[in-house]
């Protein structure tokens, strides 16, 4: 469905004006939304935690004496770990469909079911096909996660905050892999590290993924609902009460009231539209609707300013993923052993840091993204990580074979190997996937991002699938390759990404060329905003002041 007009203007610069601030003030403005936000992370957490936990499983004694004929062979070694990426691909795909039929909030609850599924079969694997298998089964839980929890923060975020509350699911990701880097560490000493080592150590590392789980699956059922998606399913009264709480304003106020009725804008014009469109799927039937939601994956090829987006979000998630960050949290303790560090424990205390690092770097991000914006912060990170990339090249190249009697150049190769995590912590980790959370227009925004998600996945196991191989094969030329990438990422987000920040989710036509519409659908949608009422909040001067900036200042100091 074609996106949104160009809105209402001055009712947009008056929203503005009642807005709070942005980035860590906003935060706090915005406490509740805030908290909301942190619980439906732990998907985020969940994601991490089974990314980085794997890496240090695969290097555990007693897991590589269990599983030695998947481990032994680099190529088998690659399907075990990617897998889960190709479950994930999978699953994003199927939950466009079910976001939007069943609401965000519920699809969370079933990517939290499904994973847990995957993870009991994995716990108690006693062959690789277990492996394999739960794998797979918890690949379709994450992936469904990965889309859902941006999906679902975005639309409950304000403008200002936007940004930094769909970047706490990266920095959700980055804790859990750290944190799952010091329990493979702490685990691996279960029984010892050598042939005494008990299968507790990777057992038990595995199953206590289960506990986020379990809270996020039990508390998302006293979350709000997504009100855009409530208004897209015609229950307005309830999407007003849900914005009215978030903001901790009455629901008559005029910032909630612009609010409400600028989604409930997009939404009016895109149903018209689909009426218009296809006059003969309206009638609300199972067989109808499937079609409506074929021709809205159809539209995003043909209707030009929707295919733009696709490009934006999937070559984003494609660059994000060919920066080799999976690669390295990955086989992180087989790369630091390639890099000069000896014995398992060294490697994974070498691990243990890329996570320390990665988190603390994301941090900023959440911060101050929305004050700083998402190109300078994407692009800046690229040409780092790039460089990072470089430099572990040349070193490996010049003393793969003599560490022992070059430790001092082995240690500055795992030091920009900390330098690249911190890159991408605070760049392309988060802005990655805030760019693909809010740059879609209401009726297609959740299969826009199952696309966009889903190349995040794909190319996430093409990475897992390779990477074994290239390092055995072409050694120092995998940093070559990663560094090439994550150049090129910079300059196509300088050149062909436009800046989001501040925009809400209904503005983003403007930019991605929906401004330019026939006249007819441009009076058409100002049809739409005069017959609910948006009109009556016009305020043509953006700088006015307003008496409700003083109301919301009073209402977020007494909160």
């Amino acid at each position: 469905m074609a996106g949104g007009g160009g809105g209402n203007i001055v009712a947009s610069n008056r929203r503005k004006n009642l807005a709070g601030p942005s980035g860590w003030a906003g935060l706090i403005a915005n406490g509740r939304i805030f908290l909301i936000a942190v619980f439906a992370s732990l998907g985020g957490l969940l994601y991490g935690y089974n990314q980085g936990v794997f890496s240090g499983v695969l290097n555990m004694h007693s897991f590589e004496t269990r599983m030695h004929s998947a481990v032994d062979d680099p190529g088998t070694k690659g399907w075990l770990v990617s897998i889960l990426e190709l479950g994930a691909w999978f699953g994003v795909l199927c939950t466009g469909y079910l976001a939007d039929k069943l609401s965000r909030k519920y699809t969370i609850l079933l990517a939290v079911i499904i994973f847990c599924i995957g993870v009991i079969v994995q716990t108690c694997a006693f062959q690789p096909s277990s492996i394999f298998g739960g794998r797979f089964v918890t690949g379709l839980g994450v992936g469904s996660l990965s889309m859902a929890v941006p999906l679902y923060n975005a639309e409950l975020a304000p403008p200002e905050v936007r940004g930094s509350l769909v970047a706490l699911q990266q920095l959700a990701i980055t804790f859990g892999i750290m944190v799952s880097f010091w329990i493979d560490y702490g685990t691996n000493y279960i029984g010892g590290t050598g042939a005494t080592q008990s299968e507790a150590s990777w057992r038990v590392a595995l199953a206590l993924q289960l506990v986020p789980a379990i809270i996020l699956g039990v508390g998302i059922l006293f979350m709000p609902f997504s009100p855009r998606w409530l208004v897209n399913n015609g229950r307005d009264d309830e999407a007003l009460q849900v914005l009215s709480r978030a903001r901790r304003l009455a629901p008559d106020s005029d910032l909630v009231q612009i609010e409400f009725l600028e989604i409930k804008a997009q939404y009016l014009f895109e149903k018209e539209t689909s009426a218009i469109k296809f006059p003969n799927l309206q009638d609300g039937s199972w067989s109808s609707n499937f079609k409506l939601g074929f021709y809205d994956y159809l539209s995003l090829l043909r209707y030009r300013p929707l295919l733009y987006r696709v490009a934006v979000g999937s070559l984003t998630m494609f660059f994000q993923q060919w920066t080799g960050v999976n690669a390295i949290l990955y086989y992180a303790p087989t790369i630091f052993q390639d890099l000069g560090l000896t014995g398992n424990t060294n490697s994974l205390l070498a691990t243990g840091v890329v996570g320390i690092v990665m988190f603390l770097a994301t941090i900023p991000a959440v911060i101050w993204v929305d004050k700083v914006g998402r190109k300078p912060v994407l692009v800046s990170g690229a040409f780092i990580m790039a460089a990072c990339h470089i430099i572990v090249a040349i070193l490996t190249g010049l003393y793969h074979d003599s560490w022992d009697s070059h430790v001092a150049a082995g240690w500055v190769a795992c030091v920009f190997v900390w330098i690249f995590a911190i890159a991408f912590g605070y760049s392309w980790g988060p802005c990655a996937w805030i760019l693909v959370a809010e740059i879609w227009p209401l009726s297609v925004r959740g299969k826009g991002v199952s696309i966009a998600a889903s190349s995040n996945w794909m190319n996430n196991f093409i990475v897992g699938q390779v990477t074994p191989t290239m390092l055995d094969h072409i050694g120092f030329g995998t940093f070559v390759f990663f560094g090439a990438f994550s150049f090129a990422g910079g300059v196509f987000i300088s050149l062909f990404v436009p800046e989001t920040k501040s925009l809400t989710l209904e503005e983003m036509d403007e930019i991605f060329g929906s401004a330019g519409m026939a006249a007819g659908e441009q009076e058409r949608f100002l049809a739409i905003e005069k017959r609910i009422g948006l009109d009556a909040y016009n305020d043509p001067d953006p700088d006015r002041a307003s008496p409700d900036n003083d109301i919301r200042k009073h209402e977020i100091e007494k909160a």
